[in-house]
This record gives C-alpha cells, sequence and structure tokens, in this order.
C-alpha cells in the first residue's frame, strides 16, 4: 500500500498510490490565459489499436486475429467499418452524443525500431527524426508549447509520479511529488501528514479519500483500483476548474505480447473511468475540454501465437470531450490486405501522429503554423486541418 505525499503545491492526488502507481507514471498541470482545456494521455506499452476500434468491416480483419476475436467477440459499431471494444461500451454514449471519435493508422516519424524506450522518448519529445533522437535538451512538446501560450503561468505546473514526464519538461518550470511507501511511515508520520492536510481545502479531502481507501480491506481491495481512476478523473477535473488548463499523464500497462484479451480487457475500462469520472466532475466546463490519447506505436495487424500482437507501427489516437467534433473516424484507412501493410506486417501510417495534437493547440491556444512546425513539433508539416475541434 502507498501514501501519496502532498504539499501545498502538490495537489493532485491518486488514492492507493502502489497499485496505481503500475499504470499511471505520472500527471502534469499547467496554467493557461485561456478557459479552453486539453488533456493528454500517454498509453504506454503500445495499444493495439486495431483492437480498440476494431476495423471488423475490413475484409481482412477477422482473419489476422481469429484468436482475439473469438475471445472478446464482436464490439459496439460505430460506423460501417469500425466497432468499438467492448470492454469501451461505457465510452459508445459519448460516441453517439458526438464526444468521442478516433484516428487510425498514425505513427510518428519514428517508424521501424519499435523499440518502447525509444519510441515513447521521442513521442513525448515530438522528435521529428526517423532515428527517434531527442538531443541533450530531453524536453517535451507539450512543455515548449506552454511556453508559447499567452498567458500561460509554467509556475503553477505541477507532475506526479516517480519519474518526471518529459512530455512536460523544458524551459518552463513544473513542481513534482511522488508516491511514498506507506511501510516506510511511521505512525507518527502518518500523523503529521494528517494534520498537514486536515485543515487545507485544496489537498484534504482528496487526502481523506486517500487513507479511507489505503486502510480498507476484503471487497476494497476489489474496487480500490476502479476508484483510483475514479478519484484521478475528480482531481484532474478539480485541478481544470481552478487555474490549471493543460494536463498531461501517462497510463501504464499496454503491452500485450500474451494474454492480449485479459489485458486489454482490464485497462480499457479504467481508461473509460478517467475520461467519464473527468467529464462529470468538470460539469459544464467539460464543453471547453479536448481529451487525445496517444501511444509511441501500433501493433502487429497479425496476432502471435502467445494469444497477444507484438511492436508494430500505425496505431490509433482516441479523442473525447465537449470541444470535440465527434461521433466520426478521423484521416484515411489504408486497409489489411498484406499487400497494403508496411513490411507485410503492420498497419501502414497515413499521416504523422503529431499532426493532431499540433492542430489542437492552435485552436485551443492559439499557436501559430511557424511555431507549432518550428518549436513544438519540429520538422512537422502541419498540413490541413482534420478539424478535430467544433
Amino acid at each position: 500500500m502507498a501514501l501519496l505525499h502532498l504539499t501545498r503545491r502538490s495537489f493532485l492526488t491518486c488514492a492507493g498510490a502502489a497499485a496505481l502507481g503500475s499504470m499511471v507514471s505520472e500527471v502534469v498541470f499547467a496554467a493557461a490565459g485561456s478557459e479552453n482545456r486539453l488533456v493528454t494521455i500517454l498509453l504506454r506499452g503500445a495499444m493495439d489499436g486495431l483492437d480498440v476500434i476494431r476495423p471488423l468491416g475490413d475484409p481482412d480483419y477477422a482473419g489476422l486475429r481469429p484468436t482475439l476475436l473469438s475471445q472478446a467477440p464482436g464490439g459496439l459499431p460505430l460506423d460501417d467499418r469500425f466497432a468499438l471494444h467492448p470492454a469501451l461500451e461505457a465510452l459508445h454514449p459519448l460516441w453517439q452524443s458526438g464526444e468521442f471519435a478516433f484516428a487510425h493508422a498514425l505513427a510518428l516519424p519514428y517508424r521501424k525500431g519499435r523499440s518502447h524506450f525509444i519510441g515513447q522518448d521521442a513521442l513525448e519529445h515530438g522528435s521529428g527524426r526517423a532515428d527517434g533522437a531527442v538531443g541533450p535538451a530531453r524536453d517535451g512538446w507539450l512543455n515548449r508549447a506552454i511556453g508559447l501560450i499567452p498567458g500561460a503561468d509554467g509556475g503553477t505546473g505541477l507532475s506526479v509520479g516517480q519519474e518526471r514526464l518529459m512530455i512536460m519538461e523544458g524551459g518552463v518550470p513544473t513542481g513534482h511529488w511522488f508516491p511514498v511507501e506507506e511501510n516506510q511511515l511511521s505512525a507518527q508520520g502518518r500523523s503529521l501528514l494528517d494534520r498537514l492536510h486536515r485543515e487545507d481545502p485544496l489537498t484534504g479531502p482528496a487526502f481523506a479519500a486517500a487513507m479511507e481507501l489505503a486502510t480498507a480491506g476484503g471487497k476494497g481491495k476489489i474496487l480500490r483500483e476502479a476508484e483510483m481512476y475514479d478519484l484521478l478523473g475528480q482531481e484532474l477535473a478539480r485541478q481544470l476548474l481552478g487555474p490549471a488548463r493543460i494536463a498531461a499523464f501517462a497510463l501504464n500497462g499496454w503491452d500485450t505480447h500474451q494474454r492480449q484479451t485479459h489485458l486489454i480487457g482490464e485497462r480499457l475500462p479504467l481508461l473509460a473511468r478517467v475520461i467519464l469520472s473527468l467529464r462529470a466532475a468538470l460539469g459544464e466546463a467539460w464543453g471547453r475540454t479536448l481529451v487525445l490519447t496517444m501511444t509511441e506505436f501500433g501493433r502487429t495487424a497479425r496476432e502471435n501465437g502467445s494469444g497477444g500482437t507484438d511492436h508494430g507501427t500505425g496505431g490509433v489516437m482516441l479523442a473525447a470531450g465537449g470541444l470535440l467534433r465527434g461521433g466520426r473516424a478521423f484521416g484515411d484507412w489504408p486497409g489489411l490486405a498484406e499487400a497494403d501493410l508496411l513490411d507485410r506486417r503492420d498497419l501502414m501510417p497515413v499521416d504523422d501522429l503529431r499532426r493532431y495534437p499540433a492542430h489542437a493547440l492552435r485552436a485551443l491556444f492559439g499557436l501559430e503554423a511557424r511555431q507549432l512546425e518550428e518549436v513544438v513539433f519540429p520538422g512537422l508539416d502541419l498540413g490541413r486541418d482534420p478539424g478535430l475541434i467544433l
């Protein structure tokens, strides 16, 4: 079990950090002089987009994944080609209301190595290099963007977790806090933490919830992980209703070489809980919010012999929010015929993943095309606006 060590400036709390720490590695906030809000969720481990948003209408799909489809058959129809994985059923109403969408077959310029370490760094840095190199500064595209947003206050940035997210590292300072193992705290230490937060209207309620979950037994242990994601969404909303306008965090555990049906079936409902909890807690502010999920690369079109999929190329970006022009598939579909696959194994990328957050930053916070192509995402061809924003 773990507690979260909080300070006045360390204001996001997620209960039961020991369990959550394996999947939520970082949360970052930054203020900006805008009523629009952007939440970026990094899905570390290379989420299988072909399983999450299933192209059931593609004639080659079923033949590539007979075992995975037999273990978790069907899906909720989105259009005449795509269906939502059954484990994301909770988000289907958002599709119907125009608050959920996706873009398939996206990739970074880094495409050949298929290394998690390089791919995750390239994703967070916004690297435009084919080798994924990020340079000695190791700064992140979101940090660089915040430095260009009029009215942004980098001093209110906050990172959460045992390691910092590169996406928010750089010239704009951010705060940081990390979980402290409960068994490292004496009774006196816990008492001091309780006294520190009890009267604080900002951290007090979240700390009390963390303590309640940390001491729960029996059924509480089973429910704890799901409740943590509810708390995460609620705390994200708390900050976005305050000075914060930009949040980024990472959810781990998407590397599904084996037992994919089980693993992805566990993680997708948790992702949905964060989004729906955030939506409920934001209230009317959800109408000024965009949520983007991104992963370092996709997975192979064909399932492997271990009930999973291996490192691939083209992946999927999920989007949600009241600002989203949703209920649609963005971009083109390259097809799954063997001749259409990259190296005859991966979904062929049809677009640069970086274009979507770039256009989101332009629409939400007024960044200029030159800033996006030269500073935020060096080497990016911004191109035509895909039309994410209403």
